[in-house]
């Protein structure tokens, strides 16, 4: 009987490094790694790009585990399509719109107690903000947001988009209190409803 391997894909913001272990006392057994460009955005691609680099090891898995970057902001549009590249948890071009955020729906006490944390410009809804000022046509065109995580499970065979609480919890319009998403937060900052994964 061949021995179960179990892969954890660890999806950072400079490389996808894969590592396989055997399932019945965690040896490890292979790793490898491929490079993603440097800067603050990336267009999801490079990700499974990446991740195909590496995919030998996915193949001789009997289960995968995905892990990526918090907060990366992946917007699609209708077809599944990426309307821009990922705005990354290292871009702070969206100082402002967190502090908006914070005055409009009533100061960081109440983020807090919706949301469990305050929004800084590395989360998901300070993107979506500066996405919906600067860009407004990608804006309009998004359908669906997902983070990092969520599009490479979905890319690697998942039936629908799924995440994790700990990733929804980095997007700032989860609410862990009540395990669900906060439509409200996601539309004042994107400026109109989109899909998020279950």
């Amino acid at each position: 009987m061949a021995e179960s391997l179990v892969a954890g894909v660890d999806s950072s913001t400079q490389s996808t490094k894969v590592v396989l272990c055997r399932a019945a006392d965690g040896t490890v057994v292979a790793e490898a790694s491929a490079p993603h460009p440097d800067g603050t955005e990336c267009h999801p691609d490079h990700w499974w790009t990446a991740l195909s680099q590496v995919r030998e090891l996915l193949e001789r898995a009997d289960a995968v585990a995905v892990a990526a970057q918090q907060h990366g902001m992946v917007a699609l549009d209708g077809a599944g399509g990426v309307v821009r590249p990922a705005l990354l948890w290292n871009d702070t071009r969206s100082a402002p719109q967190a502090r908006a955020l914070v005055e409009e729906l009533g100061g960081a006490k109440s983020w807090a107690e919706r949301t469990g944390s305050v929004p800084l410009a590395s989360f998901t809804v300070t993107k979506l903000r500066w996405m919906a000022e600067n860009e407004p046509a990608n804006a309009r065109r998004t359908e669906r947001v997902m983070l990092p995580h969520d599009w490479l499970t979905l890319r690697l065979g998942a039936s629908e988009p799924v995440t994790d609480r700990g990733d929804a919890s980095g997007t700032g319009y989860w609410s862990p209190a009540a395990g669900a998403y906060l439509p409200d937060v996601l539309r004042a900052a994107l400026g109109c409803d989109a899909a998020v994964p279950r």
